[in-house]
């Protein structure tokens, strides 16, 4: 039986389109019988390789109004009420080096879900240990066995080696798709294009 097509799938949980996207993206997936991949990453050494020093969203008003707008759009069309979190972009390394260390495990997908809903349709703070914990509890892992993960060595090296391999291959944002032919797709609004693609095997 032939191998199936595999997507890779670049999110940050600071950004809310990556939230749009990780919300439905197994579902289509699954349609599409595309394995995913998550891969969860950090956009700051992004931005600040282009000359940010935070969010473009953040640095442009108008850019980020417009955002919050289409997100809210975006987001009354997949059935979810989408609220700005109180501060923005929000601290998301923890919740990013957590992920990184559960897919082996493979809780990484349940775990990005439940904080991207706790922070765009919650309004909670990623950075904070109680959210951490919760999202961590809802995914099927036990926190106090997890939580040291993210100050690992090994996890923190693992994160380091994903930033750099982004820069590498062009990723500029999230999020982010990429084909197993290395085709890129930017924005929850490729995630459509970027699933026909990979199961057209191009």
């Amino acid at each position: 039986m032939p191998n199936r097509p595999v997507l890779d799938f670049w999110y940050e949980f600071a950004s809310p389109y990556s939230c749009l996207s990780a919300l439905r993206i197994e579902k289509l997936a699954e349609e599409a019988g595309v394995e995913l991949r998550w891969r969860p990453f950090l956009l700051g050494p992004v931005f600040a390789a282009q000359g940010w020093n935070t969010s473009p969203f953040a640095i442009y008003p108008s850019k980020g109004r417009y955002m919050w707008r289409d997100t809210a759009r975006r987001a009354r069309r997949q059935g979810l009420s989408f609220v700005k979190p109180e501060n923005f972009p929000q601290n998301s390394l923890t919740a990013t080096r957590l992920a990184l260390a559960g897919r082996d495990s493979g809780w990484t997908p349940a775990f990005s879900q439940s904080l991207f809903r706790a922070q765009f349709c919650d309004g909670r703070n990623i950075a904070e240990e109680a959210v951490l914990a919760a999202a961590l509890k809802e995914a099927g892992s036990e926190p106090n066995a997890t939580m040291p993960l993210a100050r690992s060595e090994e996890v923190k090296g693992r994160l380091r080696a994903e930033i750099e391999y982004a820069k590498s291959i062009g990723i500029f944002g999230a999020p982010f798709f990429v084909a197993g032919d290395g085709e890129l797709f930017w924005g929850d609004d490729r995630l459509e294009e970027a699933l026909e693609w990979a199961q057209d095997g191009r």
